[in-house]
């Protein structure tokens, strides 16, 4: 009988350690959507948030000059009290949509706004 629980323990150890090394090789979690600062839309040259944010405040005609914008692959709009209008164009020209207040868009592939967030409205 002692052998038997001996042989057990040694198997659930062995279980254990294996859920550990499972957990320990696991991706983190990404937090680059809670490093966009307040009151900014923000964007991010990977998908879902990944990687460090560009950011801007306020009405923009030119967001191409930024290289996080000009290359954009996803969006958040962590803006304090407004949603804002993306636009593919400069000058607020071009294909748009507007992205709510404390949304992400977490991927802009097939879009015309993949690697092209040219301008941007506030409070549409």
């Amino acid at each position: 009988m002692h052998r038997m629980l001996v042989r057990s323990g040694i198997a659930l150890g062995g279980l254990a350690l294996a859920a550990v090394g499972t957990l320990a090789t696991a991706a983190p979690a990404n937090a680059a959507w809670s490093d966009c600062p307040s009151g900014a839309l923000c964007a991010y040259l990977g998908t879902y948030g990944a990687g460090d944010p560009g950011t801007v405040y306020g009405d923009n005609n030119n967001l191409l000059q930024y290289n996080k914008f000009n290359n954009a692959e996803s969006l958040y709009n962590n803006g304090n009290n407004c949603n804002v209008r993306i636009f593919s164009g400069l000058n607020k020209t071009g294909s748009s949509y507007v992205l709510n207040r404390g949304r992400t868009n977490p991927t802009l592939a097939n879009t015309v706004w993949w690697h092209n967030v040219a301008s941007n409205d506030w409070c549409v």
